[in-house]
């Protein structure tokens, strides 16, 4: 394979190695939940809030990059990679692929936020849960 494909692939496999690792810490916290005071939950929850907080920016910034994504993949008809493909219009195919790879890139990128924020949510789920059953 090319060294382009290589790096590529080696990036990826990265990124959803660090994402697993995430799924993964997400699982412990919520299976550690029932040890926990309310005391350290709502700790754990307001820690979780200020890293959201301090990535929402770069979140966001990465959600606008994921539509513009969509719309540029949208605007590129299939013909044309057939005539690119055709014609050997390499330099337009080199590009095609290289948005590719970005937008892979930004879509894991975007599933490591959906589980910090899913962490949040659940965070604040239980601590709701917790104050209800108090106030009984």
């Amino acid at each position: 394979m090319s060294t382009a494909i290589d790096n590529f692939t080696q990036q990826l496999h990265d990124n959803l190695e660090a994402l697993e690792d995430r799924a993964k810490s997400l699982k412990q916290n919520i299976q550690s939940v029932p040890e926990k005071t309310q005391a350290e939950i709502q700790s754990t929850l307001d820690s979780a809030k200020t890293n959201l907080n301090t990535k929402k920016q770069e979140f966001d910034d990465y959600r606008a990059k994921l539509k513009t994504q969509l719309e540029e993949k949208e605007s590129e008809v299939m013909s044309n990679i057939e005539e690119w493909k055709a014609n050997r219009e390499a330099e337009k195919l080199e590009r095609r692929a290289d948005k590719a790879e970005d937008h892979a890139a930004t879509v894991t990128f975007l599933a490591m936020a959906a589980i910090e924020e899913a962490e949040e949510a659940t965070l604040a789920a239980i601590a709701a849960r917790l104050d209800a059953e108090a106030a009984r």
